[in-house]
């Protein structure tokens, strides 16, 4: 009898110190590190695309949350962080160029309402660390692409320290059109081919260099007694796809699988997808991509494999940081969240680049994972946007919101796969308004060129081949008043 009471007694102290430190362990700040990774569209072998080659990304999925439906507030490059960082969807013309960071934040004078969720925690006592691109710009300071660069900030309030390497060519906007001999895009006046398969080791493009930063920056906050938010920002796969050889042999080229939907969507007006303009800049490219045909299969694999190719150096280089945060133990402390700034279109509806109002433009990557959270879902089908991080983060680190933001946290989502939540995602972009439910896509173009009503069925076919808004008047008047609830006075309601 004694010994078992002597058992459960001590059975009782082992719960509550486990439930202790577990207390404990969720009142401390966490750290937080935030890779931000330009031009991933949804394709990892997380998501189900096993030909893709990137194990790190993976793994952090299996052991977090990747979420199958998250969607991007705009399909360009600044505008989509601007919505990101500042938790607001676009309710005005700027927001929807790469120049809103600049001129919505980059003149303005500190104040208790922050810049940024970075800035957020930063004001809480935060040590905020900023490597390569978070921002729109390359390397977080405002200059154009040929200028000398400058000392002003794009984000003025948001970093304790703003870090990057620029290496062997000189400026973060020579970095970011990167080719291997030092070279890059503008100083090659374009003459220039959309890929490279670099004979150089990962510090041999930028990436690897912003990688280095990162694992030296670790290790020195390890030392700190500081709770800190780390934000790295690579170029790949953004345009160019550059990456080192190594990662090109990773591919059997011939097996790869191109676009199912190659074609241009029925019923609808050309000026809802464009002519690949910022594809066709690289001058030396093979084939010109265009509304009117189809690039060759041959040179869509060839470019396919040269995007998998830098997406499997980035993924590299995350597996590098992933490393060193075990290896002194933050990973214990840290919330890593994975993200890709939009989608891009490889050769779906004849489009190579971003910039449209299409799933292939505004579906990219999200993954999140925890220490804090026990029981976390692996896989969250819910609909989700980027403005719905700011909020997320911050319930997660336990800090008030300030402001009133136009995103929900998703937490209870993670925490719990089958909770309720309205699933709504608003993009916007060309004049037009998109919002994508569980069962469709509604896409409200403000123009004069008709049809200016899109409507797709993701029940049936989640590649938007048919635009069946004139088949289906019923379920666009049922969706139209809740599309038109994301119209915050950007555009003249018809």
């Amino acid at each position: 009898m004694k010994n078992n009471l002597l058992k459960f007694e001590l059975i009782l102290i082992l719960v509550l110190f486990i439930s202790c430190t577990n207390e404990s362990k969720k009142n401390e700040k966490p750290n937080v590190l935030f890779i931000a990774i330009d031009d991933l569209r949804a394709e990892l072998g997380a998501y189900g695309n096993h030909y893709v080659n990137s194990p790190n990304i993976d793994a952090i999925a299996n052991e977090g949350s990747i979420f199958m439906n998250h969607f991007v507030q705009v399909p360009t490059c600044g505008a989509s962080r601007h919505s990101l960082l500042t938790g607001y969807r676009p309710w005005k013309p700027i927001h929807l160029s790469n120049r809103a960071i600049e001129k919505e934040i980059s003149d303005k004078a500190e104040d208790s309402i922050p810049e940024t969720f970075i800035h957020r925690f930063k004001q809480d006592g935060y040590h905020t660390i900023g490597i390569g691109k978070i921002s729109h710009s390359a390397d977080g300071y405002l200059y154009e692409y040929e200028e000398e660069p400058t000392k002003k900030r794009e984000l003025p309030h948001s970093w304790s320290e703003l870090l990057f390497n620029s290496g062997k060519w000189k400026t973060g906007w020579n970095s970011f059109f990167a080719y291997a001999n030092g070279e890059n895009r503008q100083s090659l006046k374009k003459q220039v081919k959309p890929y490279e398969a670099g004979d150089v080791n990962d510090d041999g493009y930028p990436d690897g260099l912003t990688t280095e930063i990162a694992i030296t920056k670790l290790k020195e906050l390890k030392k700190q007694n500081k709770p800190f938010f780390m934000g790295v920002g690579f170029f790949k796969p953004h345009l160019p796809f550059n990456a080192p050889k190594k990662y090109w042999n990773l591919y059997n080229r011939d097996s790869l699988p191109i676009s199912d939907n190659p074609n241009i969507p029925e019923n609808i007006n050309l000026k809802s997808l464009h002519e690949s303009g910022e594809f066709n800049q690289y001058a030396l490219g093979e084939e010109k991509a265009s509304l009117s045909k189809s690039v060759s299969d041959a040179y869509a694999r060839k470019l396919k494999h040269a995007y998998l190719a830098a997406i499997s150096y980035t993924d590299a280089q995350v597996g590098k940081i992933m490393n060193v945060l075990k290896e002194t133990g933050l990973d214990k402390s840290t919330i890593i969240v994975i993200w890709g700034d939009h989608g891009w279109h490889l050769g779906d509806q004849r489009v190579w680049g971003k910039h449209s109002l299409f799933e292939n433009a505004l579906k990219s990557t999200l993954i999140l994972k925890s220490p804090f959270i026990d029981h976390q879902n692996k896989k969250v089908e819910h609909i989700v946007e980027s403005v719905d991080i700011y909020p997320t983060l911050l319930e997660l680190t336990n800090l008030p919101i300030k402001q009133k933001l136009d995103g929900d946290s998703f937490v209870k989502i993670m925490q719990q796969p089958h909770e309720a939540i309205e699933e709504v995602a608003y993009s916007y972009y060309k004049s037009g308004i998109s919002m994508r439910t569980p069962e469709y896509r509604l896409t409200k173009y403000f123009r004069e060129d008709e049809p200016t009503i899109e409507l797709y069925d993701h029940r049936n076919n989640s590649v938007e081949q048919k635009n069946i808004a004139l088949k289906k008047p019923d379920i666009v008047t049922q969706l139209m008043p809740l599309l038109e609830k994301g119209n915050s006075g950007l555009y003249i309601k018809k």
